[in-house]
């Protein structure tokens, strides 16, 4: 499997592109609009063509290169089936499988950041069926948890943050990778590390809020409401297909 993370640090958003070399196909996760030419070269320059795009879910901090890249790219365009936008895109739902080559993702659905909230886990079947690390999206990061109260209802959304947390992603083993769409300098979550990847054991060990019960999580999370992205409203409509 190739894997290349691309960073912004300074925005703290993360974006990743991997596959099968053998087979020559590839994905990318949670495209940046200003990276999407620098995709298309690296996925070329390893003789792989890139046939999926997904966005874990519709970012309201930065806008979305997705469109554009399954323009260049020809992909298929992958959000979970509940997004609210204005296009038309390739669903995707909770337990689902996308093969490509020897690279297996299986879609999570995590809402609780937003209802369409997604991870993903990915193996290689050359190295074995186990899954070998997770896109997490905004659901998990480094030492923290996403915000939910971009779409209110911040302490039901906080509540089904730490159910679908707790549930799907520390059920997975311990020493699979987590990789989040962003790191400390986003707005989408509060006290995250510089540190861009964790495993699934490090969370659990260092992760104070993932030591909280419910209602201590709910009231942390939930009522910790830090600055709205700037320009939220405006990127949200563009990456929602409306402007």
């Amino acid at each position: 499997m190739f894997f290349r993370p691309f960073y912004r640090f300074d925005t703290g958003c993360a974006a990743y592109v991997f596959g099968c070399g053998g087979k020559g196909l590839a994905c990318v996760v949670d495209p940046h609009e200003g990276d999407v030419d620098e995709y298309v070269r690296f996925a070329a320059s390893k003789g792989m063509k890139i046939t999926h795009v997904f966005d874990t879910h519709v970012h309201a901090d930065h806008r979305s290169g997705a469109r554009y890249l399954t323009q260049m790219t020809d992909a298929k365009y992958c959000l979970h089936r509940s997004a609210n936008v204005a296009f038309k895109f390739a669903p995707v739902d909770d337990g689902q499988v996308i093969e490509l080559g020897n690279t297996i993702i299986k879609v999570l659905h995590t809402p609780g950041h937003t209802p369409e909230s997604i991870s993903l886990v990915v193996s290689d079947l050359r190295r074995g069926p186990e899954p070998w690390f997770v896109c997490t999206g905004d659901t998990l990061f480094v030492g923290a948890v996403g915000r939910p109260d971009l779409p209110g209802h911040e302490r039901e959304n906080a509540a089904q943050l730490r159910q679908h947390i707790h549930d799907k992603l520390l059920a997975l083993p311990d020493d699979v990778e987590v990789y989040p769409a962003h790191f400390a300098g986003s707005a989408c979550g509060a006290g995250m590390s510089g540190k861009p990847s964790s495993t699934v054991a490090f969370e659990k060990r260092w992760n104070n809020l993932l030591k909280l019960d419910q209602a201590a999580f709910v009231e942390e999370v939930g009522a910790t409401v830090p600055p709205k992205p700037e320009g939220m409203a405006e990127i949200l409509l563009w990456n929602q297909g409306r402007a």
